[in-house]
Formats: C-alpha cells, structure tokens, sequence
C-alpha cells in the first residue's frame, strides 16, 4: 500500500524543492514556463477536484507578478516555498501516481493545501491588492 501523504509530509516535500525552486526564480523563462504547465493540469483536474485548487490560480499569479515586479508586497521565501510547490505539482515524482483514480491526486492535493496554508496571509493580502487595484479576478 503507498505510504501516506499528509500535510507534514507535504510541508517537508515543498521544503525539499527549496533549492530548486531558488535556482528556477533566477530564470523568469523557466519559470513561465513552469507555471504554463500547472495552469494546464489544473484545467484537466476532475470536477470533483477542482474546488480544492480554486486557489491555485491566484497563487500563479502572485508569482507573476512579483517576478515582473508588479508586487513587491510578498516575502521571497513564500514566493520560493510556491514555486517549490509548484515543481512537485507541475514535474514532481508523486508516490502515488496520477493516473490512480482519486488517489493519484491525494498527495497533488496535500501539497496544494499545505502551501496554501503556509501562504494564506500572503495570498489574501495579494488578492486585496488586485482588488485595491482594480485588477480582474484570476482564473484558468
């Protein structure tokens, strides 16, 4: 049976991709690049899963807009912690592949939540800004 993937263990995979993700923030190419790819799984999601990535776009378009320095407002480490998120998500090796109904995305999912928590503060304080802004509602 897979090992269990829970928020600990997805809090020390985004931990991992640290590193990787500090190098990729170098490259803003990469990183588009990178963030086309999540966009485009997050469209093919089942119905049944697309709720608990309802955030994922924002979070995207965080990272955008801190990397052509529209919003400076974000820590660099939550900007890292995203995108090392978005590495496993996008490119990670899961433990329990994608393509097992339901439980190929459980640890998709457990990572999306964690780094969702993690970056809560963040992501509201970015969404109000869009809306200070008058910037139009992100979505995929």
């Amino acid at each position: 049976m897979a090992e269990e993937f829970n928020l600990d263990k997805a809090r020390e995979t985004i931990e991992g991709g640290i590193a990787q993700a500090q190098e990729l923030l170098n490259d803003p190419t990469e990183v588009d690049e990178l963030l086309a790819q999540l966009q485009e799984q997050v469209k093919n999601l089942p119905d049944t899963f697309k709720g608990a990535a309802a955030n994922v776009p924002l979070m995207v378009q965080m990272v955008k807009s801190y990397i052509t320095k529209e919003y400076a407002e974000v820590s660099p480490k939550v900007v890292t912690s995203l995108v090392a998120a978005f590495l496993y998500l996008a490119k990670g090796k899961d433990l329990i592949p994608d393509n097992v109904p339901v439980l190929g995305l459980a640890d998709d999912l457990a990572v999306a939540t964690a780094v969702m928590k993690m970056c809560e503060p963040e992501l509201n304080a970015y969404a109000e800004w869009r809306k200070a802004n008058s910037l139009p509602e992100v979505t995929i």
